[in-house]
């Protein structure tokens, strides 16, 4: 056996909670060899650090436990086991090829949800099966009633042996204390004390009960799977003019793709020619198709409405923004919240307590005050029902993968639990300027033209810029195709550094340029100088145009805020957040754009500086938010409490960043903010629900209002209620400008 520790990785079908992980790596660590487990429930993987450990074994005790398990050969999907997924796991004891799925069926644990419906999988069979032996018992109980009591103890075991060897199998692998063994105790109990009747239809309204959690929550997984799809699996690739069907997975960074109207775009990319509306409100959550031409950037997974786009490829299938989603919210889903953490501790003790309380009400009374043993036991036995963690254990985990979910789909991704429940205490959020608050880009602002018109300002100056990628030839131009300009080139048109640019148009030379450039070739009026300073002032750029010697006019540029900045703004702060901005553009420019949207602004920092008033921000005792999309933002998002990137950014500020708005919108800030306290509020419901009917159940039942019944309803009720009120932020939307 080698030495070194070697890491493989599983594919485990069949989890469905954070329960599912748990087991399997309290399993697993026990193994010898086996040095660390990773399990994660959303990705389906299991990964171990071993020296020299028999993987056939760690696969046989995986199969134990009730999981599909098969070796993930990297850079390939996991091959699917060759068995039948759905078949009847309660009833299989092959050995051979095929371990039996001890759990499968418990605890909402639907493992055969992934590749079948529900009711074609082995738990929905079970559930069945046990329905018409109840039935069948109350019926021939009308023919045989002296046969009553072994009529139900067979009705009731068509639905215990499978639950009673999940808690064998659960206990024997370090997992004693589950749902499994409370109820095998309870019913088995139940039969004892002459309640065979009731302990049938308690293991029946159990299966019913798991059956309906386990589809409710395989909801908020397939919403993951759903977004995972939206990627098509084909491509057209077009290679030296000939264009063929390939897998998209193929594609590389580079590859020329033809998507055609109506088709989803199978990869990040540029687009080369064509131009054409893509809806992608499948990534974004935007609700307006975008329209696209060349050099715009498009997301892999939406759809091409109308006009063929020629897309070169940006980004492979595993790095584009689909991809990158998904893993991010598998990754997140595994990142537990405080709250989680606290509730998976307090459950450890809370159902070995269960089981010392139910045990004292069936003793304790009998031996102290004489009283019946059998209604004490009965109670007692109740209490175990009652008490069942199930409800509060799901409380936290199904509604954060409800929100991460459903933030995923409005373009809103958040890397776990902790940056999830954090987000909804942030009071102060510092922004960037350009890119963040702004458009990232200039725009004309401002046309004066001097004896002639502003069409006629406009094609002059567009004749000059035209074919230059400079921001400022790009603002004229696209103001000139705005107001249906069209322009013609210039001749001999050259650069002059740090000055203008200069050309001929129809026989009339050309200058474009800085204030203090065009006047060493024209005269500029004073009080044209005086609204150059104006402008100056507002933070924008101005160019000023000189045609045959004369002055034609001035053309005025700026970074403009975002169209849902001041919306944003006001957003942040009727949610109780302050709002900064930091910037390392000149300062009279940062305060034109902070006097606009109202907020307060520090300008021409470098990295260091954002860094430092961040901390600053922190000492004082501000929960702060550090909101940038560029690599000079990096040091601040990684200081700030919670980091979140614009959607446009730069790889470093989205890995560096806990949060990310895949649309760029400033409202999406305070989005998050909305989904994190909704989160919060729905978890706070969800305990109320679990421990309120726990308690209420758990009086009466010791006054004698209350029985086995009941309680299994409880318990099942308050699972089913949690679980669907953590899917309802499955259809949470946010605030849209």
């Amino acid at each position: 056996m080698s030495a070194e520790e070697t890491t493989t990785r599983f594919r485990v079908e069949g989890m469905d909670c954070a329960s599912c992980a748990s087991k399997i790596d309290t399993a697993v660590r026990r193994l010898p060899g086996v040095d660390d487990v990773s399990v994660s429930v959303v990705a389906g993987t299991m990964t171990i650090g071993h020296k020299g450990a028999d993987l056939d074994q760690v696969q046989k005790k995986v199969s134990d436990l009730g999981y599909r398990v098969s070796p993930l050969i990297p850079g390939r999907q996991a091959p699917r086991p060759t068995h039948d997924h759905a078949h009847d796991h309660d009833h299989d004891h092959d050995h051979s090829e095929k371990a039996p799925d001890a759990l499968a069926g418990m605890h909402g644990h639907d493992h055969g949800a992934e590749t079948s419906p529900w009711w074609q999988t082995g738990k929905a069979r079970l559930t069945l099966f046990s329905a018409v032996a109840v039935v069948a018992a109350f019926a021939l109980e009308i023919f045989m009633p002296g046969w009553h009591t072994p009529l139900f103890i067979l009705a009731m075991l068509v639905g215990l042996i499978p639950i009673a060897r999940r808690a064998f199998q659960g206990a024997i692998n370090g997992s004693p204390f589950s749902i499994e063994t409370l109820m095998t105790v309870a019913a088995v109990g139940a039969v004892f004390i002459d309640a065979a009747e009731e302990a049938a239809i308690v293991v029946l309204l159990f299966l019913v009960g798991e059956l309906l959690e386990g589809i409710a929550a395989g909801r908020a997984r397939a919403s993951i799977k759903a977004l995972a799809d939206l990627v098509p699996r084909r491509a057209q690739r077009e290679v030296d003019g000939r264009v063929s069907e390939v897998d998209a997975a193929e594609l590389a960074v580079g590859d020329t793709v033809l998507v055609r109207p109506g088709d989803r775009i199978p990869a990040d990319g540029l687009v080369l020619s064509g131009e054409g509306s893509v809806d992608e409100a499948p990534v974004t959550g935007e609700s307006v198709p975008n329209n696209k031409g060349p050099e715009d950037s498009v997301f892999a997974g939406t759809v091409n409405q109308d006009g063929a786009l020629r897309i070169k490829v940006t980004a492979a299938a595993a790095d584009n923004t689909i991809a990158r989603i998904v893993s991010l919210v598998e990754e997140a889903q595994e990142s537990k919240a405080p709250t989680e953490r606290f509730i998976d501790r307090f459950s450890r003790y809370y159902t070995p307590g269960v089981l010392l309380a139910g045990a004292l009400i069936a003793i304790l009374p009998p031996l102290v005050t004489g009283a019946s043993w059998d209604e004490w036991i009965y109670k007692g036995l109740a209490i175990l029902l009652i008490g069942c963690p199930c409800a509060l254990v799901i409380s936290t985990p199904a509604a954060i993968a409800a929100a991460l979910s459903a933030g995923a789909r409005q373009g809103l991704l958040m890397k776990g639990g902790v940056v999830l429940e954090q987000l909804g205490k942030i009071n102060m959020v510092a922004l960037d300027k350009t890119g963040t608050l702004t458009e990232g880009r200039p725009q004309v602002t401002d046309v004066m033209a001097v004896g002639r018109s502003e069409p006629e300002l406009l094609r002059l100056a567009a004749a000059l810029e035209v074919g230059s990628s400079h921001p400022l030839a790009t603002a004229i131009l696209a103001k000139a195709k705005a107001d249906g300009v069209e322009p013609s080139t210039a001749s001999n048109a050259s650069a002059l550094g740090g000055k203008g640019v200069l050309g001929t148009l129809e026989g009339v030379e050309l200058f474009l340029g800085s204030p203090k450039a065009a006047g060493n070739r024209a005269s500029l009026p004073e009080d044209f100088l005086a609204r150059i300073g104006q402008l100056n002032d507002e933070g924008k750029t101005v160019s000023v145009l000189v045609a045959g010697g004369a002055l034609a006019g001035l053309i005025a540029m700026r970074d403009e805020p975002r169209d849902d900045a001041r919306a944003g703004l006001a957003a942040l702060k009727a949610l109780g957040a302050n709002v900064v901005m930091l910037t390392g553009d000149n300062a009279r420019t940062a305060r034109a754009i902070g006097a606009d949207l109202g907020i307060d602004v520090k300008a021409e920092l470098l990295p260091e500086d954002k860094q430092r008033i961040v901390s600053g921000l922190k000492a004082d005792g501000k929960i702060v938010a550090k909101v940038g999309d560029g690599i000079n933002d990096a040091p601040a998002l990684a200081a700030a409490d919670i980091g979140i990137a614009m959607g446009g950014g730069t790889d470093v500020a989205l890995e560096t960043a806990d949060a990310a708005v895949l649309h760029g919108r400033v409202i999406d800030v305070a989005n998050l903010i909305r989904i994190s306290r909704a989160t919060m509020a729905n978890i706070g419901q969800n305990i109320t629900i679990a421990l309120g009917l726990k308690a209420v159940f758990l009086v009466t039942t010791i006054i004698g209002v209350t029985g086995l019944w009941p309680a299994i309803l409880a318990d099942t009720g308050a699972t089913l209620l949690v679980t669907a009120n953590a899917l309802r932020l499955l259809a949470w939307k946010g605030e849209r400008v």
